[in-house]
């Protein structure tokens, strides 16, 4: 197993902060009430912190010192009866704010994820499924503390410093230049860190979700991986990425952390030259004792919102990584979407169309060199041909997954570039090799192709594929609850319940793709009665895996080399000793 593709980190886009910032403010404005009613309680709770230290000056100056009990006391149920509301409030604060940031990650991860099934397949073809649920669950989940603590935090302790600073400049500016001396170190220390913890934060995400990329394909996998003990190896490239993952976390983590000593050593150096100033340069008696205290006391309330707004800074760092990931995603415009012109097409004929059709899927080699083919309502049309030929990717192009380079698309006369996509994949069916099953009951499965069909419809789907009396033969029939992925039934049960789906859909165009490969022969030959029925007056493309299966099809096309070789019905194609001769003969 090579553990290169999961090592390498995905490229991701760098967003200005400032921005970041603006578009996570910008989900703050939905809930316009509860900010108000956040920013009056923070702004009574931060007037009684700014008042304690008054509180403790008037204290000592005017009813210790004098001895007045009668006034102290007073001053000091005051003092109590404030701060027993000031925790009431910062309670109230918490509660409010938490509850806001619950309903903005669900907006955020309910955005994303509507954004990302919006997003047209070669998204998917790029990136890891691991990858993606990486920034479903983990990024937006950072987002939580940023959200919150900034109108708790940013906000309030933005506000505290102002106050302090002005009370301070106000009852002593030279003691509060004192106190303040090591500010310009501590700016110059968190420049220079946060710059370096960013960077490893970003490469943190990374990791992890290669991390995740790999857990989720090995456990969708670990049949294979047990079928070919191939344990060992799995675990030598799981060790090796949890390692990487521990190193660059280990290095975030060290700049993080260097934060809060930085803050602790500026502000023990400011708190020292406040006194080493007031004792000798000002002198014992020019400041009174209250006065230290208060001043003492406002140093805290100045560095350690200080100190909180580097933690959050810090989180800040940490956690617009994770923005920066979602952002990416919710910005990446889907390369197939309906135009601004684009029309709803009326009820399928099933008239198609390709007129000099080239694709590409790197933009480098051919897959389909000028391919063109009219296909009348109602025909029934097979593509064989060897593996790699481009039979899937033509019915992927009629189902407009992928824009075409060159050539058009025309159905029942509409360019595929002007009709809207859900007019047209609401009209058709796909039935594919890799039959989706998805966790639940079979009734909900076979009843996603019409969610709006009836227990008779279901029944009916579910007999015409020959799923009927296996599904009746199960404990709950079909209120029997499936894994994920169909776990406890065999392969062919799992498609036979995936084609009861698409009949299900009614589509006017029906597109099977090798759809019975992993059914036995005899029951494949049930199918093809019930097959038939429902092929009548609906235009079909069969990419069949036994060619014995599409003879009574009204055209096979034999791809290959870009285009069409061969073209003809099969006793036609047979007769003529060609291609799709030899590969019929090679199945005999």
């Amino acid at each position: 197993m090579a553990v290169n593709s999961y090592k390498e980190d995905e490229q991701s886009s760098t967003i200005k902060k400032t921005t970041l910032f603006k578009r996570l403010f910008h989900y703050l404005l939905d809930y316009k009430l509860s900010l108000v009613i956040v920013c009056i309680v923070m702004a009574l709770s931060t007037t009684v912190s700014i008042l304690n230290p008054l509180i403790m000056e008037t204290a000592i100056d005017d009813y210790i010192k004098p001895k007045n009990s009668s006034g102290l006391l007073c001053l000091c149920l005051f003092a109590i009866g404030i701060n027993i509301g000031l925790v009431i409030l910062i309670k109230l604060r918490m509660y409010i704010m938490a509850k806001v940031s619950n309903k903005i990650l669900l907006t955020i991860r309910q955005e994303l994820y509507t954004h990302i099934q919006t997003l047209s397949f070669d998204f998917f073809d790029s990136r890891p499924t691991g990858k993606i649920l990486a920034r479903i669950i983990g990024d937006v989940n950072s987002l939580k503390g940023v959200i919150s603590d900034t109108v708790t935090t940013l906000i309030p302790d933005f506000i505290t410093i102002c106050a302090v600073l002005v009370i301070m400049l106000v009852k002593n500016y030279k003691l509060a230049f004192a106190a303040l001396s090591s500010l310009p170190l501590m700016i110059a220390l968190i420049c220079i860190i946060q710059s370096f913890s960013h960077k490893c934060w970003q490469i943190v995400r990374k990791k992890n979700s290669n991390l995740n990329a790999f857990i989720h394909e090995n456990l969708s996998g670990i049949r294979i991986i047990q079928s070919f003990s191939a344990e060992e190896e799995s675990n030598d490239t799981f060790d090796e990425l949890v390692e990487e993952h521990r190193k660059s976390w280990v290095k975030a983590v060290m700049f993080s952390n260097a934060f809060g000593p930085s803050i602790d050593f500026c502000w023990g150096i400011g708190t020292m030259m406040l006194y080493l100033f007031g004792i000798y340069v000002l002198g014992r008696e020019a400041v009174s004792l209250g006065t230290y205290v208060a001043f003492a006391s406002y140093i805290g309330m100045f560095w350690n919102p200080v100190m909180n707004l580097s933690n959050y800074y810090n989180q800040l760092i940490t956690n617009l990584s994770g923005a920066e990931r979602i952002f990416e995603i919710i910005d990446t415009k889907p390369t197939i979407a309906d135009s601004s012109k684009a029309a709803e097409l009326p009820n399928l004929k099933g008239d198609i169309a390709f007129d000099h059709v080239t694709f590409s899927y790197d933009s480098k080699t051919d897959v389909l060199h000028k391919l063109s083919f009219h296909v009348k309502p109602g025909e029934t049309i097979a593509l064989v041909g060897p593996t790699g030929a481009g039979k899937t990717t033509i019915v992927n192009l009629i189902s407009h997954f992928y824009n075409l380079q060159k050539g058009d698309i025309k159905i029942d006369g509409h360019s595929i570039n002007t009709i809207s996509l859900e007019s047209l994949r609401s009209q058709m069916g796909v039935m594919t090799q890799d039959s989706y099953i998805f966790t639940g009951t079979i009734r909900d499965n076979i009843r996603y192709g019409d969610l709006d069909a009836t227990e008779d419809e279901i029944i009916a789907a579910a007999k015409a594929v020959h799923a009927h009396d296996f599904i009746c033969k199960l404990p709950d029939g079909y209120d029997t609850e499936l894994k994920e992925r169909g776990g406890g039934l065999s392969v062919g049960q799992k498609q036979l319940i995936a084609f009861a789906r698409t009949l299900l859909a009614k589509p006017k165009i029906l597109i099977l793709d090798e759809a019975t490969s992993s059914i036995d022969t005899k029951t494949e030959q049930l199918i093809q009665q019930g097959i038939e029925a429902l092929l009548e007056n609906r235009t079909a493309f069969v990419i069949a895996h036994r060619l014995s299966t599409i003879q009574n099809a009204d055209r096979i096309f034999v791809i290959d080399q870009g285009g069409i070789i061969e073209e003809g019905s099969a006793a036609k194609l047979l007769a003529k000793h060609g291609a799709y001769y030899r590969l019929y003969m090679a199945q005999s």
